[in-house]
């Protein structure tokens, strides 16, 4: 509707993933690695988790695009509530199976016949499960299952399971312990910063022609990263309507009043969760978390290893900053005497070379195991 009046070919905020107009900020560039590096490895389990709207269906779609189709078969299944023999089922249909077994070991082995099949012409299987929150335990079972299949010492299903953050805690029930074994690497996509609000916006409209026309000015941006915290589909949502309100009023500057009314519009007619009331706080570098797995080359171990070094870095620099300030607050109270602040680490947290043995990690003495 608003396309043609601002001269752009396309939509630039639809609510649909859409791997074309992928963006890679900090957080979807690390996430992306992992993936790649999972995919390198052609066995067990990759998992992305992260809110609603952050981005991961798109970031798994963007990677899928750059899969040579003659060696890697990849599907992608949504999961609604299935269980465990829907879930084979589900699978057999999504590789191109009948699917119609009514047997749980007929499904099986049509399955496994099917990944032994691709074998001989040198391609793989990769199964992509969205929504992965929503499975069973049993049907995590099953996949569990499912990726235990080897000819000849080489794995022959690898799966990626994308959710929202409950799947982080499902993952982590006592009954999940032979699934954790097989993940590979985890990583938690978070939201975008104020920065990466504003390229994330440039860059969907250039995408489809954009001449800076409508003109955002500053305070816009801001506001638009304060109402939406840096999540992509809030913003595509708050952004498609700020563009329509625009065009119907025949605006071609927006400033960060606009920002405000299509907010407001947007409460009072999807109610007040449509967009968070307050400023989020900015967020940080997303988390990496690589889950308990197979040994892995010594290359990917290092590579894992580094970033929980700068992790548990940025972590205790945060904690010697907090400690002084609150020195510094108690020393200036009457009667307290002055303290030297004194922040102990946990001992050196060393990068081994390959070969020189696995890290330990000393944990800080705060009373509790």
């Amino acid at each position: 509707m608003y396309e043609a009046f601002y001269g752009l070919s396309a939509g630039p905020f639809q609510l649909n993933p859409d791997a074309e107009f992928y963006f890679e900020s900090a957080g979807h560039r690390r996430a992306y690695a992992y993936l790649q590096y999972g995919v390198a490895q052609g066995e067990g389990f990759v998992v992305v988790t992260g809110e609603i709207g952050a981005g991961k269906t798109t970031l798994v779609r963007a990677l899928l695009t750059e899969l040579d189709a003659q060696k890697v078969i990849a599907v992608q299944l949504v999961s609604t509530q299935l269980d465990a023999d829907d879930l084979l089922r589900s699978v057999a249909i999504a590789f191109g199976l009948p699917g119609k077994a009514s047997r749980k070991a007929e499904l099986v082995n049509q399955i496994q016949k099917f990944l032994v099949d691709l074998v001989p012409s040198g391609r793989r299987a990769l199964l992509v499960v969205d929504e992965a929150q929503n499975l069973t335990p049993d049907a995590m079972e099953e996949l569990r299952a499912l990726s235990s299949f080897q000819l000849d010492g080489r794995h022959l299903l690898q799966s990626f399971l994308v959710g929202q953050p409950q799947l982080r805690e499902l993952m982590r029930a006592p009954s999940m312990r032979q699934l954790r074994e097989r993940v590979i690497v985890s990583y938690h996509l978070g939201p975008m910063d104020e920065a990466e609000t504003r390229a994330y916006i440039e860059h969907r409209l250039s995408h489809v022609g954009w001449k800076n026309d409508p003109e955002f000015d500053g305070a816009a941006f801001a506001l638009i990263f304060k109402m939406t915290g840096g999540i992509p589909r809030r913003i595509n949502s708050l952004c498609n309507r700020l563009l329509l309100g625009a065009y119907l009023s025949e605006r071609h500057h927006l400033h960060s009043t606009d920002v405000a009314k299509a907010a407001g519009e947007m409460r009072e007619e999807l109610g007040a969760d449509a967009l968070p009331p307050e400023t989020p706080e900015t967020p940080e570098t997303p988390t990496t978390e690589p889950a308990p797995g197979p040994a892995v080359e010594a290359r990917g171990a290092d590579f894992m290893r580094s970033q929980m070094l700068s992790s548990l870095t940025a972590r205790l620099d945060r904690l010697e900053r907090n400690v002084a300030a609150i020195l510094e607050i108690v020393q200036r109270i009457p009667g307290v005497e002055a303290a030297k602040p004194a922040v102990k680490r946990a001992g050196t947290v060393r990068v081994p070379t390959p070969g020189s043995g696995t890290p330990k990690i000393p944990t800080p003495a705060t009373g509790r195991r």
